[in-house]
């Protein structure tokens, strides 16, 4: 069961609330529409309901505000527009990639792609989804982790009436399931036809809240909708003829000059008197028309309505819309509980949903074969001069380039896991954000630093064996300091993979996660080379064994080496600018928010 209760946005400056004292109850077992005009405050109600806007008010699911679900997925299905998805990446992908964060085995996104009629499709990008393909899967992401209740906005919108009908009828079943299901329309009929419970909006207030038989009586109208070249004509003479005949018929002249609607009058009655005048008729057909939220409201304070034309009445006196717990709640003036705005939850599964997000999408592989491709050209390019070390040839850095290819590859790869969330969301639909779990972040930077170690290693491996084929095996002899330079080249393209993606975290997108990257030789290391050099002349020599000394634990001897080489990585230029970046961008990621402290 949903229970809304005092839902009120915050105003802009000089605005009324979009959404002000809304107080409903959707019942499990049943289709509730939220009904309401453009502006009406449909949408801006379900993002309160979802804690996605500040405001005031409190929504339970169940007898649980969402921030206290442990697991939101199995609770609550969204749909709020298309499918927040990369385009290049598949149907199927981006339901595994979901199944991770909703903690429910990969088996579901097949189940699932056969209930919605897209088992056909799993291998198609969603770009080239069509709307209703797109719909269905949106659908099928909602229904991932099977929640008893779904949320949707205006989900028939822009469908065809077969795709529309379907839908609905998948909304039904989720109801006869015992579920509850919410979903915001502007259209009347298709309130009137696909609910059991319509709630009417107007102005951000409940004006109506009315079972699916009441509704459809009191707001929605048999009329005869008419179109002549003499319309006013045959108004007239309808108009006569049923006074003639004391019978209750109202016509309506429509905003074009040609159009009537005739209610409480039948298509051969119209028809008969057209014929017996000579008037000609273009068009002649039953419809139903809508009285709109003012007869909504009279028809809820008086269920005796008959459905005929009342006189406009305010929506604050159409009071018997709303539950009996807000009228208490306002006799006592207690003002309802502020709604935080707050960030999605993390996945349940966060390397398992990092390496489908990853790999789900052709960049990953692009980017790696780009890079590889580049790196062993400029290795033999630098070979062929002679004049380049060869830790350098091998590692494809010329003095031009300010990185070399494999640590901008890697700062890229890096930017990209967070920057491609915010520009694609995938864990929270309609929220343009991600979550700053700290499962999260752990997952993506073991995943991205492991990718960067994977890059790294195949750009070595690559290169050497083009040298070895353009040039022979006579120039790859291995230095004696290999060990410390496979540590140095490891720490550079992870540190890079690393900044990129604290960067693209921070300021949401990846062009950031980039420049970050690139800041690190252009920006930070003439700064750390312009630092006095006075310090430079104390050496590090018998650190180790002063930390060992300060330490209650002791460690093997060997790994006296490994710290020290650790501190002449950083001692260099490169690694200290790299090492001040990654530490002022991880400061910086905490402070703006990692414990979801931040209102998005």
């Amino acid at each position: 069961m949903l229970q809304a209760i005092g839902l009120t946005s915050s105003p802009s400056r000089g605005q009324a609330p979009a959404v002000n004292d809304l107080t409903f109850d959707a019942e499990p077992g049943c289709v509730t529409a939220l009904l309401g005009a453009p502006g009406s405050g449909k949408t801006a109600a379900l993002r309160l309901m979802l804690e996605l806007e500040a405001g005031r008010g409190v929504t339970y699911f169940r007898g649980r505000p969402l921030h206290r679900v442990p697991n939101p997925a199995g609770e609550v299905g969204v749909v709020l527009g298309d499918v927040p998805g990369h385009p290049a990446r598949t149907v199927r992908g981006q339901l595994r990639m979901l199944c991770a964060a909703a903690g429910v085995p990969v088996s579901r996104a097949d189940e699932l792609l056969d209930a919605v009629g897209l088992a056909g499709l799993r291998d198609q990008r969603i770009a080239t989804l069509s709307l209703g393909m797109d719909r269905r899967l949106a659908l099928a992401c909602a229904l991932l982790g099977d929640p008893h209740t779904l949320l949707l906005d205006d989900p028939a919108a822009g469908l065809v009436p077969k795709e529309a009908d379907w839908l609905h009828g998948m909304l039904r079943t989720h109801a006869e399931r015992g579920g509850t299901v919410l979903f915001a329309t502007r259209d009347p009929k298709e309130a009137a036809r696909s609910a059991g419970h319509v709630v009417t909006l107007d102005g951000g207030r409940v004006v109506a809240d009315q079972d699916g038989a009441a509704f459809s009586r009191t707001r929605l109208r048999p009329r005869v909708a008419v179109r002549s070249p003499q319309a006013a004509r045959l108004a007239a003479i309808v108009s006569r003829e049923a006074r003639a005949a004391r019978r209750s018929v109202e016509v309506v002249a429509e905003a074009a000059g040609n159009r009537l609607s005739v209610y409480g009058s039948s298509c051969a009655e119209v028809g008969d008197a057209a014929f017996r005048h000579g008037l000609p008729v273009h068009q002649l057909a039953d419809e139903v028309g809508d009285m709109g939220p003012a007869g909504a409201t009279d028809a809820a304070a008086d269920p005796a309505a008959d459905g005929r034309t009342a006189s406009s009445r305010s929506a604050v006196d159409g009071d018997s819309g709303y539950s009996p717990r807000s009228s208490r709640s306002a006799a006592r003036g207690e003002l309802p509980p502020p709604i935080r705005r707050r960030p999605a939850r993390g996945p349940l599964r966060p390397v398992r949903y990092e390496l489908r997000r990853l790999f789900g999408v052709r960049t990953t592989t692009s980017i790696m074969a780009v890079v590889l491709t580049a790196s062993v050209g400029l290795s033999v390019l630098m070979a062929r001069d002679g004049r380049a070390p060869l830790v350098h040839v091998i590692a494809a850095w010329p003095s031009l380039l300010p990185l070399p290819p494999a640590a901008l590859g890697a700062g890229l790869l890096g930017a990209l896991s967070f920057g491609d969330e915010f520009r694609y969301p995938a864990l929270a639909t309609g929220r343009g954000t991600v979550p700053r779990r700290l499962g999260l972040l752990v997952a993506k930077l073991v995943v991205s630093g492991a990718v960067a170690l994977l890059l790294a290693s195949l750009v070595v491996l690559g290169s050497a064996a083009a040298l070895r084929v353009v040039y022979g095996g006579s120039l790859l002899d291995i230095p004696s300091n290999a060990v410390s330079s496979a540590v140095s080249w490891s720490a550079l393209t992870v540190g890079c993979a690393w900044a990129g993606l604290l960067a693209a975290g921070i300021f949401r997108v990846a062009a950031a996660g980039i420049a970050a990257v690139l800041a690190v030789p252009v920006v930070m290391v003439p700064l750390v080379e312009r630092t006095p050099k006075a310090a430079t002349t104390r050496s590090m020599a018998g650190l180790p064994g002063r930390l060992r000394d300060l330490a209650w634990l002791q460690w093997p001897g060997e790994a006296d080496r490994w710290m020290l080489a650790a501190a002449r990585i950083v001692a260099h230029p490169v690694g200290a600018a790299l090492a001040l970046s990654l530490t002022a961008l991880t400061c910086a990621f905490l402070l703006t928010g990692l414990r979801g402290r931040v209102r998005w």
